[in-house]
């Protein structure tokens, strides 16, 4: 997954930004589902976040995976109004 980090301030060596309010993220390629702008919710169990979405409606696009070796993992879903949303679990 070619994917880059993007920082707007002072970062953890997870990509966290160290201040409150303060947001950093990433660019990956525009390839399968993900074609746009993803806004990207930071959860604690993605499995289960899965699992409760697919309840209310919405589909898995792109199942869980790890990111950057130790960084944590990510998954997409789309929305009932077809909107593509990403969801980020840090690795404790």
């Amino acid at each position: 997954m070619g994917y880059w980090m993007l920082g707007t301030t002072e970062s953890t060596e997870q990509g966290a930004p160290k201040n409150p309010g303060s947001i950093n993220g990433g660019m990956g390629k525009r390839e399968g589902p993900l074609k746009g702008i993803v806004v990207t919710i930071a959860v604690k169990d993605i499995d289960k976040s899965l699992a409760k979405i697919e309840t209310l409606g919405g589909k898995t696009v792109a199942k869980k995976q790890a990111i950057g070796g130790d960084m944590g993992f990510t998954a997409y879903f789309k929305d009932s109004e077809g909107n593509i949303v990403g969801l980020w679990q840090a690795s404790s």
